[in-house]
């Protein structure tokens, strides 16, 4: 079956254009032009994935956003203008797996929408992968399961992605660029801030579940790391 693909924005060229290009690809198209219609279709429809606009009638693409994080783990992809680089970093936080600047190449976009599908659509292996345990952390790439002590850790697809390439690099220090090649998929383009992000995200559900652990470092003039265990 293809991967069905909701397109949220309110500029009519956009949609035909992202339509187009998306179901060459042999993609499953679903368009809304406002935030409202947006929350209704992935409700009803369960895409594979939301390509949201941040500027939108009704309900903004923050809230819109905001709502589907809330209610399910469904990559979504935010498109952006250049001048709204505060939403962009919100929207960030709040769960975006990437975004996309207006105006942008339809192949770059392409690339980020295969990459993201790829990852969410990862399931068990069938080849059994050994767990691995830094600490108190275990994580089970078999299963897509990560532990805290006893604290299981409710992650996004990403942020299992994430986590579990700082447990595989435990002790050494991860620059953001080598990040986004491990965890993202595809080279460095100019922005880590979608790193950063994660990072702060991953790291809240960690502190929810050990406050007193350090899982994750911050070095400064170079990336993070996972402190080896003594």
């Amino acid at each position: 079956m293809p991967a069905k693909i909701l397109v949220v924005d309110d500029e009519p060229p956009i949609i035909d254009m992202l339509s187009y290009n998306l179901k060459r690809a042999n993609y499953e198209v679903v368009v809304a032009c406002d935030g409202e219609q947006a929350v209704n279709l992935a409700r009803q429809e369960s895409p594979d994935l939301v390509i949201l606009d941040l500027m939108l009638p009704r309900i903004d693409g923050l809230e819109v956003c905001r709502i589907l994080r809330r209610e399910r783990d469904v990559p979504i992809i935010m498109l952006t203008a250049r001048d709204t680089e505060v939403d962009r970093v919100v929207g960030l936080e709040l769960g975006a797996d990437d975004y996309v600047v207006k105006p942008f190449s339809v192949r770059e976009l392409m690339v980020r929408v295969k990459n993201v599908l790829r990852r969410a659509a990862q399931a068990p292996s069938e080849t059994p992968q050994s767990k691995i345990r830094v600490g108190d952390l275990t994580i089970d790439p078999a299963r897509r399961e990560a532990f805290l002590g006893a604290s299981a850790l409710e992650l996004t697809a990403l942020e299992f992605e994430a986590l579990h390439a700082f447990a595989r690099h435990a002790g050494m220090a991860l620059s953001r660029e080598q990040l986004l090649q491990e965890v993202w998929g595809y080279d460095y383009l100019g922005d880590t801030r979608v790193v950063d992000a994660v990072i702060k995200r991953l790291r809240s559900k960690l502190n929810q579940a050990s406050p007193q652990s350090e899982v994750i470092l911050t070095i400064r003039g170079v990336g993070y790391k996972m402190p080896s265990p003594e």
